[in-house]
């Protein structure tokens, strides 16, 4: 949604004058954004959110009064719309984070923890770039997804304990978090190891792999170089590094390491299939989800072309149609799935490699 002057129209709430400042500053010196406001806590938000009707909030997670989750679980209800949440590098600040995903942000921004005004500047291109994105967004579909009970695991079927050498590999990025929370969580524990990157930065990671498994069958944990791809296990690649897919003897395992970004990531999708295609080949099956850019769907062709089955997220239900349909378009995916239907879909591939 733009304006007639076709901008995007932003409000920014932070309880910091110099963020606010600086993110002001940042995202006017894009020509199709407009700040048209600035909100020091969530109570003076409220306000111009009635005043303004921006079409992007960026809304800072830790605040007096009232944090960002909190307000976010009241605004919603009321009056859906595209959030960003910029969150600190914290334990507790990371934990509201997903706080707030699970009540309808889209994505995050990571606030720097040392040299603010540097650093901030820095990390503007990324946050024009979200803000734009975000504006795209149907909120009121992203919402509808999300409703989709994820908590009851698929029935496992008869062959699939038969699937012990097979390696299940999923990408994803921007919306990547409730995406593949709505796959893990319907996953019976039989299902063969999974291997997962979602765009996201160091520490955030770990809380989501540990959030996951608290909901999960499956065994869900942030990876680490040596760790085995084994039935029962979804191994998620730590923010900062790559994860490669090895054959070690019998087994599959996991090499993660800090090599140069791969699509402007790292961890990148592009590495994680294209050292599955090498080592697992036709016994894996590779999974994209919604996300902005192409990373990893070169990787998702080749993968394809070795006898590996391959599906990506739907238009629909995906927050952002860049990586999928990308992936469909240059061939790399088989078909387009929604959401709700992609563990099932998984399974089907499983019992028929079984038959």
């Amino acid at each position: 949604m733009k304006t007639p002057n076709g901008k995007v129209r932003v409000l920014i709430v932070d309880d910091s004058a110099l963020i606010r400042q600086i993110m002001t500053k940042g995202l006017n010196m894009d020509p199709e954004i407009e700040v048209i406001g600035a909100a020091p806590d969530s109570y003076i938000a409220r306000d111009m959110i009635v005043k303004y009707n921006p079409d992007v909030l960026t809304l800072d997670v830790e605040m007096p009064k009232m944090d960002g989750v909190e307000f976010l679980r009241r605004l919603m209800p009321q009056k859906p719309m595209p959030v960003l949440m910029v969150s600190s590098l914290t334990q507790r600040g990371g934990r509201i984070t997903f706080e707030a995903l699970d009540a309808g942000a889209i994505d995050f921004i990571t606030k720097p923890s040392a040299n603010v005004v540097n650093a901030m500047f820095d990390m503007i291109f990324e946050v024009q770039q979200k803000v734009k994105m975000a504006a795209k967004v149907n909120i009121q579909a992203y919402l509808a997804t999300k409703k989709f009970s994820r908590r009851v695991p698929l029935k496992a079927s008869a062959t699939l304990a038969e699937s012990t050498n097979k390696v299940i590999a999923i990408g994803a990025s921007t919306g990547g978090t409730e995406a593949i929370r709505q796959i893990i969580t319907r996953f019976p524990a039989s299902t063969p190891g999974v291997v997962i990157v979602q765009h996201m930065p160091p520490g955030f990671t770990k809380m989501f792999a540990e959030r996951l498994n608290g909901e999960s069958e499956m065994n869900v944990k942030e990876a680490r170089t040596g760790d085995k791809v084994m039935q029962g296990t979804v191994l998620i690649a730590q923010g900062d590094y790559h994860m490669n897919v090895i054959r070690s003897g019998g087994e599959y395992r996991v090499n993660c390491r800090q090599n140069e970004k791969v699509n402007g990531h790292r961890p990148s999708v592009e590495v994680l299939f294209d050292s599955v295609a090498k080592y697992a080949g036709p016994n894996s099956i590779g999974v994209i989800l919604t996300g902005m850019g192409n990373d990893g769907a070169e990787a998702m062709a080749r993968l394809r072309k070795t006898g590996a089955r391959t599906i990506a997220q739907d238009e629909a239900t995906s927050i952002v149609f860049g990586m999928p349909k990308v992936a469909y378009k240059c061939g790399g995916a088989e078909r387009l799935v929604p959401i709700q239907s992609i563990a099932q879909s998984v399974l089907n591939i499983l019992a028929e490699k079984n038959q």
